[in-house]
């Protein structure tokens, strides 16, 4: 096997790690596994996109399925016409990665995230998969479908009310990715005129200081322009990061807090509870219990929280990094519902999106350090347990550490959390020695 699933499907070098051949067999092991009839198949704007698209949908309808390409759609668009339709479906992106990378993402009937089960069930299959036996009509069909974006946009424009968004200034990042049309012309058919930025995709310029990972640029945009608010999503579009009028970015954990009184106020926080990962600011769960809000945490990855979501029939979670989900409404992360519902709150206060963030939770100093390694160290917590024991000593009640290996990319995560900067960004540099020793 060229890769393995991680926290959000497989991903990789596009025409490396993650080659024509190997994702015509993914296709192949999927539909074997899933028994699938019709799937649906999206896309980012990625270069090697259409690439991976053909031979996705090779593999699928090798083993009988019934492929329905949809072109360039947002990842939460895909899952909720899967879930709309009843059938099965696919995204191939890398998410906020950089355009060199590509990724599939599999959604099973009904547009919800496969289970880890499932996914080593067909990770099985690849290390097994012979010759395929379908031959004439027992192989499956590809086609071409276009109402994709139109179905999506009136079904995002359906949950607010008519023209709630007239005189509301809004700037938009795109990230050059997939949600360059729907976005748009959801917020213009609410009734709004957005300035819209890094809305042309080139197949090479997706995330490219832009967007989720890198609002700068929608920041300065939204302070010289005079904006309400700016709303800035990533490559696939299932991320949000929201900036106020003063340019302060308002990251997931702030909208969570927001979102999550909001609901409760009004009597619809299923449970008055939330679901987060271990990510989440320890800010966010202070504030949360002040509010009188249960925190369930998960590990990192918007699957994890969805199962959480699922099992204590919950109905809002997320996390810091921007997926936020909101289960009576999606089957996964959604950026631009995300960010009409804080917009919606925003205009429903009367209140700048400042103040609300600002007195919804203290951000606590964060610094997250990224160490490239040569391969994966799933073991890496246990072997610096004793120098992660010595910062949690220091720090106490008053911080908190994490130190993870990314389910994306070839690195090891070191995050320290204190009421102090300077202390917390000494803990990281010695917890990341501490890694890069022990992976050296």
């Amino acid at each position: 096997m060229a890769v393995k699933f991680g926290t959000d499907g497989v991903r990789g070098v596009a025409n490396a790690d993650l080659t024509p051949s190997y994702v015509l067999d993914l296709g192949r092991a999927a539909a074997r596994v899933l028994g699938l009839g019709r799937v649906l198949i999206g896309r980012d704007p990625r270069v090697s996109g259409p690439i991976l698209e053909a031979a996705l949908a090779a593999g699928l309808a090798c083993e009988g399925a019934q492929v329905e390409l949809l072109g360039m759609l947002p990842t939460p668009a895909i899952a909720q016409m899967a879930a709309a339709e009843g059938v099965a479906a696919a995204v191939i992106t890398a998410s906020h990665n950089s355009f060199g990378d590509n990724g599939v993402k599999l959604f099973a009937p009904g547009g919800r995230k496969l289970p880890d089960d499932v996914e080593q069930r067909i990770e099985a299959e690849l290390d097994a998969l012979g010759a395929p036996e379908r031959q004439g009509a027992e192989v499956g069909t590809i086609t071409t479908r276009t109402d994709g974006a139109d179905r999506y946009v009136a079904h995002i424009v359906s949950l607010f009310p008519a023209g709630s968004l007239a005189d509301f200034s809004l700037v938009l990042d795109c990230a050059n990715g997939a949600m360059t049309e729907v976005a748009p012309t959801a917020v213009r058919a609410l009734g709004g005129h957005p300035t819209v930025l890094f809305a042309e995709p080139d197949g090479i310029n997706i995330n490219a200081a832009c967007g989720a990972t890198s609002p700068a640029g929608l920041a300065a945009t939204v302070v010289e322009s005079g904006a309400t608010m700016g709303l800035a999503f990533d490559g696939d579009g299932d991320r949000l990061i929201a900036v106020d009028h003063t340019g302060r970015i308002v990251d997931g954990d702030q909208i969570i807090a927001l979102l999550a009184t909001d609901l409760r106020a009004r009597g619809h926080l299923a449970a008055d509870t939330v679901v987060v990962t271990v990510m989440s600011n320890l800010g966010f769960h202070r504030a949360m219990a002040a509010a009188g809000i249960d925190v369930v945490t998960t590990a990192v990855g918007d699957r994890y929280v969805l199962e959480a979501l699922a099992a204590g029939g919950f109905s809002l979670g997320g996390e810091q990094s921007g997926h936020l989900i909101v289960s009576d409404l999606a089957t996964t992360g959604d950026g631009l519902l995300a960010g009409l519902l804080l917009v919606d709150l925003v205009r429903r206060s009367g209140r700048p999106l400042a103040e609300l963030a600002r007195e919804a939770m203290t951000v606590y100093p964060q610094v997250l350090t990224n160490i490239r390694v040569a391969e994966r160290r799933p073991d890496i917590a246990e072997v610096i347990a004793d120098d992660i024991a010595a910062v949690e000593a220091e720090l106490g009640d008053d911080g908190r550490v994490l130190v993870r290996v990314s389910g994306t990319e070839p690195l090891v995560r070191v995050m320290v959390e204190a009421l102090d900067a300077d202390v917390a960004r000494s803990a990281a540099g010695r917890l990341a020695a501490a890694v890069s020793a022990a992976c050296a």
